[in-house]
């Protein structure tokens, strides 16, 4: 389906939960979120549902992302379930990584394509301090099991204000190494009006953008920078696609009433 501006809207980021494991510092606020209830939260069935009329209307990539995913129960049944879904051509997921090692097996078994993996750091004591407690050996773990699982695997690299060229160097070699993909994200903030230059692979220009977003909540966001959100109605679900995809703005400009936990970037 075409938005307002003829671009086709071919993209579906879904983020299963806001809760994470790991308290990245320009992701998750400091003080944390506000701890929700289960039925706060789409169903599994909800979710394919949401993605079958999405599919319908020619959504034809799915991204699984969080907070992360990877702590939500049952994970693996969701990717079964959604893999399923007839149009689905890629079926991807974007995790921290730390819990990998567990779950490779299963979810490779379940149908998922590619997994990108968040790693901003290979020096030990500052990816602690940017994931504030996360540990790196765990992420290398996670990069490992990826891998050993045969999905293809990339990199994403957030760039932030006192990131510095050996650190980008040495994630550079690494990923040379092993024949990963690197993705360079720019440091942006989402209450801030979103910068047309494109030094870093993401965000992408507004130009090129294919993808709308379904929050853990039942939210659709057509733009990640925006305040616009279209609850879906379950009695009219295409509807409510239909109206998020004409809602996409020509450009983003900031997001006020969502953390970047809530929306999986």
């Amino acid at each position: 389906m075409l938005d307002s501006y003829n671009r086709e809207i071919t993209y579906l980021r879904i983020s299963v939960t806001d809760k994470c494991n790991l308290r990245c510092r320009y992701c998750m606020p400091e003080e944390g979120i506000i701890r929700r209830n289960h039925r706060d939260f789409l169903s599994f069935e909800q979710i394919r549902d949401i993605v079958q009329a999405g599919a319908a209307l020619g959504i034809r990539k799915i991204r699984f992302t969080g907070g992360e995913p990877l702590v939500k129960k049952g994970i693996t049944d969701l990717v079964k379930m959604v893999r399923a879904v007839p149009g689905i051509e890629h079926l991807g997921m974007t995790t921290n990584g730390i819990l990998l090692p567990r779950y490779i097996d299963a979810l490779k078994a379940a149908g998922l394509s590619s997994i990108n993996i968040s790693m901003d750091t290979l020096d030990p004591e500052r990816y602690t301090a940017i994931t504030r407690g996360g540990l790196l050996k765990d992420v290398l773990a996670g990069i490992d099991a990826a891998l050993t699982g045969r999905l293809h695997v990339k990199i994403n690299m957030v760039v932030l204000e006192d990131t510095t060229p050996e650190d980008i160097d040495r994630i550079k070699s690494f990923c040379l190494d092993r024949d990963i993909k690197l993705q360079f994200i720019g440091q942006y903030s989402l209450f801030e009006e979103k910068r047309d230059e494109h030094t870093f692979d993401r965000p992408p220009d507004c130009r090129k953008c294919n993808r709308i977003r379904l929050l853990a909540d039942g939210t659709l966001k057509p733009c990640l920078h925006s305040d616009t959100e279209i609850p879906v109605d379950f009695t009219g679900i295409a509807g409510s696609i239909r109206e998020a995809i004409l809602s996409k703005p020509v450009r983003g400009c900031s997001c006020t009433n969502r953390n970047m936990v809530e929306i999986g970037g």
